[in-house]
C-alpha cells in the first residue's frame, strides 16, 4: 500500500541512477521515489556543470514536483536531496513550502566545496567574462564512501562528469550564501545528515544552518566517521532506518 512520494535530488557530477540503495529500502515500505538528472548532467541536455542562473535549477524542481503530484496522487511528499541536492532542496523550500511534508538534506552544500580552487577564486570574475569555460573538477573519489565498490563504481561510471564553469561556481555561491543567511526563516520538518568524517563538504555549514533554523521540527544524525555519501557509505542500512524513523514520526 501507497503511503508517501520520496523525491531525490542528486549531487554536483553526478546523477539519480547512484540512489539505488534509497529505492531498495522505501519501496517495499510503501513509498515512491522519484528522480530526475539536473540539467547538465547524467542523462539530461545541456552543457556539463554549467547553469545560466540558479533560479533555473530551482524552477526545474518546481515543474519535477508539479509533476509528481500529477502523477503520484495526493500523498506525503518528502524531498530529499545530496551534497549539491541537498543544497538545492534546502533553498527550494525557503522558496516554497506547499505540497511537502518533510525535507531531508544529506551532506548538504552549505560549507565551501573541497574542490578546485583555482575555480572558486576565479569564479567571481569569470562568470562575467567566460561564463561557461569548462574547468576540470579535483573531486576524490576516495573520499565519497568507506566502502570501495561504491567508490570504483563512481570511477567507472560513464554519467558521471567533472566539469564546472565559473557561472555554476559563481551561482552555487550565492544560493549557498543566501540559503545560510535564511536559515532562521525555515518552516518545514528538517531532518541533516553528515558524516563527521566528510572531507568534500565540511560539516559546520550543515551545523550552522542547524542551529539557526528555529523549526521546532528538526533533527541532525551525525553519522561517526562517515564520508561525504552517507546513504553510501559503510554503515547505510543504519543511515536509512534513521531516515524510515524521522518519516514515520511525521507522517
Amino acid at each position: 500500500m501507497k503511503r508517501g512520494n520520496l523525491v531525490v535530488v542528486h549531487g554536483f557530477g553526478e546523477h539519480s541512477g547512484r540512489y539505488l540503495n534509497l529505492v531498495s529500502h522505501f519501496v517495499p515500505k510503501g513509498f515512491w521515489i522519484w528522480a530526475y538528472d539536473l540539467r547538465g548532467h547524467g542523462r539530461s541536455p545541456g552543457k556539463r556543470g554549467h547553469i545560466n542562473t540558479w533560479e533555473e535549477i530551482r524552477e526545474d524542481l518546481r515543474c519535477f514536483l508539479n509533476f509528481v503530484r500529477k502523477e503520484g496522487g495526493d500523498f506525503p511528499t518528502f524531498l530529499f536531496g545530496h551534497s549539491l541536492g541537498g543544497l538545492i532542496v534546502l533553498e527550494y523550500a525557503l522558496h516554497y513550502r506547499e505540497g511537502i511534508k518533510g525535507v531531508i538534506a544529506s551532506s548538504p552544500a552549505l560549507s565551501k566545496v573541497n574542490f578546485s580552487p583555482i575555480l572558486q577564486s576565479l569564479s567571481k570574475v569569470l562568470a562575467f567574462i567566460l561564463p561557461g569555460l569548462p574547468f576540470p573538477i579535483a573531486l576524490n573519489p576516495d573520499h565519497l564512501s568507506r566502502d570501495k565498490a561504491v567508490v570504483e563504481a563512481y570511477r567507472k561510471d560513464p554519467f558521471v562528469h567533472h566539469l564546472a564553469t565559473p557561472r555554476f561556481g559563481e551561482e552555487m555561491e550565492r544560493a549557498r550564501s543566501w540559503t545560510i543567511g535564511h536559515a532562521e526563516e525555515w518552516g518545514l520538518p528538517l531532518l541533516l545528515i553528515i558524516g563527521t568524517c566528510d572531507m568534500l563538504v565540511p560539516p559546520e555549514g550543515s551545523r550552522l544552518f542547524f542551529n539557526l533554523a528555529k523549526f521546532p521540527q528538526k533533527w541532525m544524525m551525525e553519522c561517526e566517521g562517515g564520508f561525504h555519501e552517507p546513504h553510501n557509505d559503510s554503515d547505510f542500512p543504519r543511515v536509512l532506518m534513521g531516515m524510515e524513523t524521522w518519516m514515520e514520526s511525521i507522517l
